[in-house]
């Protein structure tokens, strides 16, 4: 019997992944106790990690499936089967400044900063992510062409184009400017946390919900990718459940039919006289 190993994310995604699994008809014990609590099925072996780790894990084949953002699938450059968008964990990754900086996108930030003499300093937990965003950027390129702009960590420095500066956060994102960095490149959900520290945002880089995702090898291999599609069918289940309504109406007969004229459905409603 194959054991299909599953990685479920830790913090702000987590209660809501365990609550989707329990909707599923899935029993979890020992969620508030351990990294590794058990399941209501002996072919499901549950693990507890970071989001930012489970793409590469999966990829990897360390785990066989797994729940995180599209964020950090995209950040890690993870090569996975993304099999089903979860809807939930809806946040956006934005560009943000200080209010009282009179620019409207990344652009007018570095003609202002750059025709000043000045070096844009920008902090990001997403590295890559933001990289490859100031690269793309059409007056980065005109200016330094191929470039990379220089990446600051504790451990190592890359790139060499230290007139566009990218600092790595461990979080508080939000608090760096102005003093620390010019420009943030952090995840929202209703922007009040940027509007209590003071800062707007200029730019979306991406939308983000958390799904499920698996390993290619894996799915290669008849019994996990079985189990693998349950899973995804369960919770595709629930999913689908939500965005649907059922009516229950008591009617006389003589009105039947022409309530039934009237009401919008896939298919007839089932009609159980009294």
């Amino acid at each position: 019997m194959a054991v299909v190993k599953f990685a479920i994310p830790k913090g702000s995604l987590e209660k809501a992944t365990f609550d989707l699994l329990e909707r599923a008809w899935y029993k979890i014990y020992g969620r508030e106790r351990t990294y590794r609590p058990k399941i209501s099925d002996p072919q499901i072996e549950l693990k507890i990690l970071r989001p930012q780790e489970i793409p590469i894990f999966v990829a990897e084949g360390l785990h066989d499936v797994g729940i995180t953002g599209r964020d950090w699938i995209q950040e890690g450059r993870a090569d996975v089967e993304t099999l089903l968008d979860l809807e939930y964990g809806r946040v956006k990754l934005v560009v943000a400044v200080p209010k009282d900086l009179d620019v409207a996108s990344l652009t007018d930030l570095f003609r202002r900063f750059w025709r000043q003499g000045r070096k844009v300093r920008i902090s990001a937990e997403y590295l890559n992510i933001t990289a490859d965003y100031v690269k793309a950027n059409p007056l980065y390129r005109r200016t330094f062409g191929r470039k990379e702009p220089l990446i600051i960590t504790p451990w190592w420095r890359r790139g060499t184009n230290d007139r566009v500066s990218i600092y790595l956060s461990f979080g508080a994102t939000e608090a760096k400017p102005p003093e620390d960095t010019d420009v943030i490149i952090d995840v929202i959900e209703t922007g009040t946390t940027l509007e209590r520290n003071n800062l707007k945002p200029i730019e979306t880089i991406l939308e983000s919900t958390a799904v499920l995702i698996a390993n290619r090898r894996a799915l290669r291999d008849r019994q996990k990718r079985e189990k693998i599609y349950d899973i995804m069918t369960l919770l595709k289940g629930v999913i689908d459940s939500e965005k649907k309504l059922h009516i229950f109406v008591n009617v006389r007969q003589e009105n039947l039919e022409k309530l039934l004229r009237a009401l919008p459905a896939l298919k007839r409603p089932t009609v159980s006289p009294l």
